[in-house]
């Protein structure tokens, strides 16, 4: 069989090579054929370009000055809950003395109830003053300064009932020496 394959060939040849092979369409379907490459990836570096350098330090500097504002507030917060517990503390200590003050001064005899509404009346006066020294202290304006106003208040209303259950009990003193026992 292989010969007369290879015979007809020969007496053939001639309308063989009247065929030739394009060889750019033989290229082109074998090309189609083949897995394709993946394009080049182009690197970009960025380091070498001025303006993401400058971009890069303006992000650092806000993300440090972010740092720097978040610890400012942290510590001017811890500074408010000080002051506000310094302020609860005051209140709770004062607030108790003059609130057994003022029962004592409610409870004389010696005093008229005019006298005692007056006095009350002046001590609600103080007392008006507190809060609005309160609200300043709540403002954040000199704290220590207004503190130190609170106390002062405090004192005052301290003192003057003071002043005026000592004024009561010497008149309960002297009258009591004007009375003789037999």
């Amino acid at each position: 069989m292989m010969d007369d394959f290879e015979k007809h060939i020969r007496e053939n040849k001639s309308a063989f090579e009247e065929y030739k092979a394009d060889k750019s369409k033989l290229w082109a379907n074998i090309e189609s054929k083949l897995e394709k490459p993946e394009p080049e990836i182009k690197v970009i570096k960025l380091w070498n370009r001025k303006m993401l350098k400058v971009v890069a330090v303006i992000i650092i500097a806000l993300g440090l000055f972010s740092v720097i504002q978040f610890m400012n507030f942290e510590e001017t917060h811890q500074k408010n809950s000080i002051a506000t517990q310094e302020l609860n503390d005051i209140d709770a200590h004062y607030k108790g003395l003059i609130a057994y003050q003022v029962k004592l001064v409610n409870k004389s005899s010696q005093l008229t109830d005019k006298q005692k509404k007056e006095f009350l009346s002046f001590i609600d006066d103080l007392d008006i003053e507190y809060k609005s020294l309160k609200l300043e202290l709540n403002k954040n304006l000199n704290n220590e300064r207004v503190l130190e106003a609170i106390v002062v208040n405090y004192k005052k209303r301290i003192e003057l009932i003071e002043n005026l259950l000592r004024q009561i009990n010497t008149s309960k003193k002297t009258d009591d020496k004007d009375v003789y026992i037999l």
